[in-house]
């Protein structure tokens, strides 16, 4: 692809992000629902909504016509919540040419049908390459332009090329993996381990038990990551442990902002009514139970997460249970 026409899907501070950074080294359209969002970005060229203080590129231009732009592009980045991403892609799927790459932005399962971003791709549109982007990458710090890194997975080594030189540059070090499960499970699973290390914090546990219950949980994220499909190397890199330590420590971290609020004995209900971002650790929850349990695998730490999400259980039995009080082998699960 020679100067490819990118579009994102997705006004929110990944999406404006990734956004922002492509329009380095291809010309991008941004589609976003609200028309105040895109009039800001127009006229404005920023997106104080989710990226306060943050200056955009002059030549980042945004549209609310969602088939006008999905019909421009050569590559699609979808930027879409978990639970909405099904139905954008529905209803981009009839303006967009043959054979262009999708690359999702997404970390998070689909309810219902436990379907991870890629799958819900290749389900719906199997003509198409498709993609994830995933790493640590904290919108904000990647806006200021402090260094980072991530991983674009997909199956095809062209295109893996190709997405590396459009998605990268000098500050966002782009490495490929071709690892699609592997890397879309650890950017979902360490946001429910984000959640259980907020919950200790919360609580005032210290350093100790936060690096335990991240080393725990990463322990978890494999196992599930290679009953499902996923190379074990892959959750030692940057879309495993380093996501999971980015996602477990920052205070620009959702999950573990909710984790937090939890430890401090709030409601869920109440905490993610204030929260105007998704916090998909919450949202993907009760699909990662149910997979672990179909793997035959145990998850302890994602379990009592889940118990006090839904209710069925307090915050003070949940963190007993967190770290059990009977440790066996390291190698083995608990």
């Amino acid at each position: 692809m020679e100067t490819p026409r990118v579009v994102v899907l997705g006004g929110g501070s990944w999406g404006t992000t990734v956004a922002a950074m492509v329009c380095r080294n291809a010309p991008v359209t941004l589609w976003a629902r609200n028309r105040a969002t895109v009039d800001e970005i127009n006229t404005s060229h920023s997106n104080s909504a989710y990226l306060p203080d943050a200056e955009l590129p002059e030549k980042l231009q945004a549209t609310d016509d969602l088939a006008a732009a999905v019909a421009s592009a050569d590559v699609l980045i979808m930027g879409i919540p978990s639970q909405h991403f099904r139905q954008v892609l529905v209803q981009a799927q009839p303006h967009l040419a043959d054979g262009v790459p999708i690359v999702s932005l997404t970390k998070g399962l689909e309810l219902g049908t436990h379907l991870r971003m890629t799958e819900i791709i290749g389900e719906l549109l199997p003509q198409h390459p498709a993609a994830v982007l995933t790493g640590p990458n904290l919108a904000r710090e990647v806006m200021a332009g402090k260094a980072a890194a991530s991983v674009v997975a997909t199956d095809n080594p062209d295109i893996q090329r190709q997405l590396q030189t459009l998605l990268g540059n000098s500050l966002f070090r782009v490495y490929t993996n071709s690892d699609i499960v592997g890397c879309e499970l650890g950017g979902l699973l360490k946001n429910i381990i984000a959640i259980a290390v907020g919950m200790g914090d919360g609580r005032g546990a210290g350093d100790n038990t936060r690096a335990a219950l991240m080393t725990r949980g990463l322990a978890e994220m494999t196992r599930l990551g290679v009953a499902m499909g996923g190379e074990k190397e892959t959750f030692a890199g940057l879309a495993g442990m380093g996501d999971l330590i980015a996602t477990c420590t920052s205070p620009q971290s959702r999950n573990h902002h909710v984790g937090i609020e939890l430890g401090k004995g709030r409601d869920p209900a109440e905490i993610l009514g204030e929260m105007r971002m998704v916090a998909e650790g919450v949202k993907s929850a009760p699909a990662v139970i149910e997979l672990a349990a179909q793997h035959g695998v145990e998850m302890p730490i994602a379990c009592e997460v889940q118990r006090v999400l839904s209710g069925d259980s307090n915050i003070s039995r949940a963190f007993r249970g967190l770290l059990r009080e009977v440790a066996g082998a390291e190698s083995e699960p608990g």
